[in-house]
């Protein structure tokens, strides 16, 4: 399990540096709205390759989807989403402990 968190990790990195300031223009770019179309392709041919029982063809798909997973997720904590969310969750689970113990 380590080692597939460290592969994330690195594929993390890279999506972060393709959006640094001296990263690549077009990943630059990108906002979620306009990488909706690409993660719709991604994932209907997982499930393309999903329906013609391809397991080499998913894998190739499954990493594609992943790509577009990883980058959704460094483009919502580049507007802190990611910590608002955990921050309301906190809040949440306070407030219901709080309450659970009167």
């Amino acid at each position: 399990m380590n080692e597939i968190n460290n592969k994330l990790g690195e594929l993390v990195a890279i999506v972060k540096k393709l959006r640094s300031p001296n990263g690549c223009e077009w990943d630059k770019q990108q906002t979620s709205e306009t990488l909706i179309p690409y993660l719709l392709e991604e994932a209907y041919e997982v499930a393309e390759s999903i329906m013609d029982n391809s397991s080499s063809h998913l894998k190739e798909e499954l990493g594609d989807l992943l790509l577009h997973v990883v980058f959704q997720a460094v483009l919502a904590e580049e507007k802190d989403e990611f910590v608002k969310m955990y921050q309301e969750r906190f809040e949440m689970m306070k407030a219901l402990e709080m309450k659970r113990l009167r």
